[in-house]
């Protein structure tokens, strides 16, 4: 009986070359995959390029250590959520404590690297220097930035739009006359570019280009709404977070291209966040778990 043939030495060779491939492949070819860690610290590929935010989801506490102590500051625009989460997490948990304060957001956010405070409130992205640091952001609510006139202001009655916005705090236009209203000069009332807000402007309003430096453009010493307002008189322009505005007496919203900050199309909207160093601490952890329950976010908007 002859013997069977086995297969022919071309399909060893054949099987030898495909394995080798894919060897080479899966050693030099495959992209690293990128890991995120649980904590919502920003993710980071094996080659260490490309940092992307990853938001941590922390669970709503039952309870907390009587002697919890939370230390917060940054956006002045955040002040009233500040206060309403401080009252609401210190009734619900006897004991607790949170300091809050509101020195403008890259200060906030220079506290917490320095580790004098636990969460600092930010009205503007984090940079990607600031999540390669160990940075992270946690969004707490949606916020509109209103153009505000004092309330005497006779010169305009109606509202802007987007580009006569631009305008004006460009120092391109410096009269009232030149969009829409009676002949006066204009003059504009900038925050200091340590305010979140001035930063989130200058990117959502300004596309990203530079205010003015003419003559009619005056830059706060401090980042404060109160401030401003006062600065305002019969011919000023400024901006704050609506929230701290809408109720004012000395000053007027302006409606843009027709659209109240209320809308919801309205073109100056931005995220407000609580930023946290990673790891976060036990008391950062239950105080952002709070901020973020449907209880929190009632308590925030609406006060408690």
């Amino acid at each position: 009986m002859s013997k069977k043939s086995g297969p022919p030495p071309i399909v060893f060779i054949l099987l030898f070359l495909a394995l080798l491939g894919g060897g080479y492949w899966w050693f030099f070819m495959r992209k690293p995959e990128t890991t995120v860690q649980n904590s919502g610290q920003s993710s980071k590929n094996q080659t260490g390029q490309g940092y992307q935010q990853v938001t941590p989801v922390f669970p709503a506490p039952t309870s907390v250590s009587p002697d919890t102590s939370v230390r917060i500051d940054g956006s002045t625009s955040m002040v009233t959520i500040n206060q309403n989460l401080k009252r609401g997490f210190e009734k619900k948990f006897q004991g607790a404590s949170v300091i809050t304060n509101a020195k403008g957001s890259s200060n906030g956010i220079q506290a917490l690297s320095k580790g004098t405070i636990d969460i600092a409130a930010v009205s503007r992205p984090l940079t990607q220097q600031e999540q390669s640091q160990g940075l992270v952001a946690v969004p707490v609510a949606n916020d509109a930035i209103a153009i505000i006139v004092g309330i005497d202001n006779s010169f305009i009655r109606g509202g802007l739009t987007t580009d006569q916005v631009a305008d004006i705090f460009q120092g391109k236009v410096n009269n009232w006359s030149q969009v829409g209203g009676s002949n006066g000069s204009i003059r504009v009332i900038n925050r200091p570019a340590v305010s979140g807000t001035h930063q989130t402007f200058k990117e959502l309003v300004l596309k990203g280009n530079n205010f003015g430096t003419t003559l009619n453009i005056t830059t706060l010493p401090r980042d404060e709404t109160t401030g401003l307002i006062r600065s305002l008189g019969v011919n000023g322009i400024g901006y704050a977070t609506f929230a701290q505005v809408q109720n004012q007496s000395t000053a007027r919203v302006l409606p843009i291209d027709s659209l109240k900050p209320e809308a919801a199309n309205y073109p100056y909207v931005r995220q407000l966040s609580y930023v946290y160093k990673n790891p976060p601490s036990r008391p950062v952890q239950d105080f952002l778990g709070y901020a973020t329950s449907p209880e929190g976010q009632q308590a925030a908007l609406v006060g408690n």
